[in-house]
């Protein structure tokens, strides 16, 4: 009888085991996807034309743009949270990557002001999805109007960021660009599991879309464009779905 237990334990041990590896390799297919070899596409600083937009998406070689009384070397890694500075030219500027937190961070920030601004102006590599989001919807409550400066970037979840406001002004030496989201999807829930966070991230960014009347003909670019790649809007394309109502300096 002792016998007939030790082996009914060890056949209940091996299932759990095979269970397990079943659902790792499960998870691994939605990772793998991830796994590539590098990039051959030019640096998000090249230049771009038609038909010639998909560049190297790599947050590092997105720079802080130099402050008055900064030296360069000081002003060359971006922040790694958002950062909510005073331009030279007046307004403020929300520079940096994009953390999770940074959507209560501007709401914190945004009610110290002793007046709602009038337009931020944006620099960054993008971050967090559901923090730009939220930014968003907050920057569109307040009828805050976006606006990009020469040489500045807005990729990634920036571009939600953007989108959000009242006038959406950007410059033509400027550069946005989308891809894929990246959600964070763990590799220890089921497949099935990860598959539906996924999803409902992306539903959630579509009906974002739809609110900010952003054309959803946007979402083909970046669906289209793996992570660690970032495709470049043109500033037809940019008016084309209301990302901006207007480009500076064309």
């Amino acid at each position: 009888m002792a016998l007939t237990a030790k082996t009914g334990l060890k056949a209940i041990f091996g299932l759990q085991i095979g269970i397990a590896a079943v659902l790792l390799a499960q998870d691994f297919s939605l990772v793998a996807p991830e796994i590539r070899w590098p990039t051959s596409a030019p640096a998000v600083t090249n230049p771009v034309a038609p038909g010639d937009q998909t560049r190297r998406f790599d947050p590092d070689e997105v720079r802080r743009p130099p402050m008055p009384g900064i030296p360069m070397e000081g002003a060359a890694n971006m922040p790694k949270r958002l950062y909510f500075e005073d331009r030279p030219e007046g307004g403020t500027r929300i520079v940096g990557a994009i953390s999770d937190g940074d959507g209560d961070r501007f709401a914190e920030w945004l009610e110290r002001q002793p007046e709602v601004p009038e337009t931020l102006w944006l620099h960054s590599p993008g971050g967090s999805v559901g923090d730009a989001l939220q930014i968003g919807r907050l920057i569109r409550e307040k009828a805050i109007n976006t606006e990009m400066d020469p040489g500045a970037f807005c990729l990634s979840a920036c571009p939600y960021m953007l989108m959000a406001g009242t006038e959406r002004r950007v410059s033509a030496e400027a550069k946005v660009g989308v891809h894929q989201s990246y959600y964070g999807q763990s590799t220890v829930l089921p497949a099935f599991l990860a598959v539906e966070d996924i999803q409902h991230s992306q539903a959630e960014v579509i009906r974002y879309l739809s609110e900010m009347g952003i054309g959803l003909g946007l979402m083909a670019h970046a669906l289209s464009t793996p992570p660690d790649e970032i495709y470049i809007l043109l500033p037809e394309e940019l008016t084309e779905f209301a990302v901006a109502t207007e480009i500076i300096g064309e």
